[in-house]
């Protein structure tokens, strides 16, 4: 019997989904590929499709979308169209899928807070699961434990060093890192030791039953005289981090900076930060910051070189938690 032996190749395919076109072609450009054309187009009734325009057959495919509303594309359309694009690729015979989520929706659904209520981060995870994803990638995802939800590899990347530079070339000196609240203190910590600064915490408390309501009530730590740091996984709303900055500057900072990996600027954000006490808010790209949520105390900056690093990490199946000495595992 002859046996006939094919060298191995690997093909790295990269795509995107509608919602971020912008940070999807600047990773691509760190990786120094060009994006695949996925044809996303839209039936009458509003049904998404998707037919890729070349051969993905055998290929390492990451499919890159932000969870996200813009323009006429919904939160609930970019995810929909990113696990039709799964299903698409998964049926094309594409050897791995990874679904790369910069912003991943419903993370804040991830536990049961009152009676009857959904976890609905899970759902999300099984999800794109079912439609044939075999790897999910996502940034500071609102709580670590969302990486046990996704029945496959999960990498959980920070924009830390990202926001570590910003902290070191464009802040003051003697800076103290703030939590908003208890749950980001081990973030903070760590921001914390590799600045060599002090932490301080907001006690604040959810008003109960109401969404996006929250009450600050006390600093723990000494600010007074001091340049601080609010750090938080996101900025939405802003209620929680304007009422936090009110409170540092009531109990004696020099000056607040807010500073966050994922910049929603939901409903009233946008004229609370302008109107607050903090003088910069900093955010990353992981989501797009349409011209109206734009202003003057806004900083955007780019995690694209982090994704790509991470992408290609995983193709040539190298170490991702290298890439961050391992601190993007809590």
């Amino acid at each position: 019997m002859k046996i006939i032996e094919v060298p191995t190749t690997k093909q790295l395919y990269v795509v995107s989904g509608r919602s971020h076109l912008p940070l999807a072609e600047e990773i691509a450009d760190c990786l120094g590929v060009e994006l695949g054309e996925p044809n996303l187009s839209e039936f009458a009734n509003g049904e998404i499709h998707c037919r890729y325009g070349e051969s993905i057959r055998g290929a390492d495919v990451f499919i890159i979308q932000s969870h996200t509303h813009l323009d006429e594309l919904t939160l609930n359309d970019s995810l929909m169209e990113q696990l039709i694009m799964v299903d698409a690729a998964k049926r094309a015979s594409a050897k791995r899928i990874s679904v790369v989520c910069p912003y991943y929706g419903y993370a804040r659904q991830d536990r049961k807070a009152e009676g009857r209520e959904p976890i609905s981060a899970k759902l999300v995870a099984d999800l794109f699961r079912a439609a044939g994803a075999t790897r999910l990638v996502s940034v500071d995802l609102h709580s670590g434990q969302i990486q046990g939800f996704f029945d496959g590899p999960v990498d959980h990347l920070t924009a830390a060093p990202v926001l570590l530079d910003y902290c070191r070339t464009d802040l003051p000196d003697n800076l103290v890192i703030v939590s908003p609240d208890t749950g980001r203190v081990k973030v903070a910590e760590k921001y914390a030791n590799k600045l060599g600064a002090d932490i301080a915490i907001v006690h604040k408390r959810h008003v109960k039953g109401q969404k996006n309501a929250v009450e600050a009530r006390e600093v723990i730590g000494n600010v007074d005289g001091r340049p601080c740091v609010l750090l938080d996984d996101m900025i939405d709303t802003a209620g929680t981090i304007c009422s936090a900055a009110d409170l540092l500057i009531e109990r004696g900072a020099s000056g607040v900076w807010a500073l966050a990996t994922h910049g929603l600027f939901s409903g009233p954000a946008v004229d609370r930060l302008k109107n607050s006490r903090i003088d910069k808010v900093v955010v990353t790209n992981t989501l797009p910051l349409p011209p109206e949520k734009q202003f003057d105390k806004v900083e955007v900056l780019s995690v694209a070189p982090v994704i790509a690093d991470a992408i290609r990490a995983v193709f040539e199946d190298t170490s991702v938690s290298e890439i961050f000495d391992g601190e993007n595992l809590s």
